[in-house]
């Protein structure tokens, strides 16, 4: 109960939803699980375990200890059967650190061999991603400075604690109400949590650090969400209505910068299409910065005026698109958008 109570509040502040099936709700389905795969010629007894072989792999997968007891490996199989024939599922995906990733590659395969996964990569599939490890600046596994393992929730606690600092130290005390600086500084805090452990190829080790994470300049989620409240300050700014501007607009690119910009918002399709094929939520981490910084190019360009010019109404457009491409990419990553900075 303890733990699950640390948890939730982490999920809390992450805004993670999760349906509950803990360990032991599987452990009824284990025995006909066990049934089903000795009936099929695929349980074999080994120094008086029970286990599954795998061509390639000289360890086998015990599905029964010795003591006729089960263990994870009859949890995962007793789960995966669970998920394909009770929950229909399509793609079934396990997050876990890199060293696991032997055992699941033999979850799968044995799975193959009883035909519950087609060969190849064809649906219903599973697939495991492994990460990486957070490091300190010591290069060692992230602790505190007594060797303990820091808790994540305190870990966010401190970035929307920083962010709320740095909110104050730049007036924003006495122009915003508590409420949307508390907002504020939980959708950066959090957000810049989220992004620096994102923006990594999820294999990758990375190093832990709350200033460079929380940095307004550089591929960091503190200048993302700055970069979307500037467009959306732009738009605020022009008095126009944007969904009438959408309605009745229409939009040219004609200058280089323009079209830049207008390119890499047509990427975007293609770029979810890889995240999501390849399970690397990273690709999205790049072309949101990419996209940033080819908006900060086009709107700092004094021929490419948005606000006043005689192409303001396509400008405008282009600010829009923007802006909701960002959106859709913070969505994607568990970020909230802020609309004001």
């Amino acid at each position: 109960m303890w733990c699950r109570t640390e948890f939730h509040k982490v999920y809390q502040r992450l805004g993670v939803h999760l349906e509950e099936k803990g360990e032991s709700f599987y452990n009824p389905y284990i025995p006909g699980v066990i049934e089903g795969l000795t009936k099929q010629g695929l349980v074999e007894e080994s120094q008086g375990a029970r286990v599954i072989f795998i061509e390639g792999i000289n360890i086998p997968l015990i599905v029964v200890k010795s003591d006729g007891g089960f263990n994870y490996a009859s949890t995962d199989l007793a789960a995966l059967w669970y998920r394909l024939n009770e929950e229909k599922a399509e793609w079934i995906i396990y997050v876990t650190d890199v060293g696991q990733q032997q055992h699941f590659d033999m979850v799968f395969k044995a799975a193959k061999r009883a035909g519950w996964l087609p060969q190849g990569d064809n649906y219903p599939k599973a697939s495991h991603v492994g990460f990486g490890l957070v490091l300190g600046e010591d290069g060692k596994r992230f602790r505190t400075r007594n060797t303990e393992v820091v808790r994540l929730v305190d870990l966010l606690d401190e970035a929307k604690n920083r962010s709320k600092a740095a909110l104050i130290e730049r007036g924003k005390g006495e122009e915003w109400t508590e409420e949307e600086i508390d907002s504020t500084a939980d959708a950066v805090g959090y957000g810049a949590v989220k992004y620096a452990d994102l923006k990594n190829n999820r294999l990758t080790n990375y190093t832990f650090n709350f200033d460079q994470m929380l940095n307004d300049k550089g591929n960091t989620a503190f200048y993302l969400l700055y970069a979307h409240a500037r467009i959306c300050s732009i738009i605020r700014r022009s008095g126009k209505d944007v969904e009438e501007v959408k309605n009745k607009g229409t939009l040219v690119l004609e200058h280089k910068d323009e079209r830049d910009l207008g390119r890499h918002l047509l990427q975007f399709a293609e770029v979810v299409e890889e995240a999501c094929t390849n399970l690397l939520p990273n690709v999205v981490c790049d072309y949101l910065y990419n996209l940033s910084e080819i908006f900060s190019k086009f709107y700092s360009n004094p021929e490419c005026k948005v606000i006043g010019s005689d192409k303001e109404t396509s400008r405008l457009l282009l600010c829009e698109a923007t802006a909701v491409v960002m959106r859709k990419c913070f969505n994607l990553l568990g970020i909230t958008p802020i609309y004001k900075i």
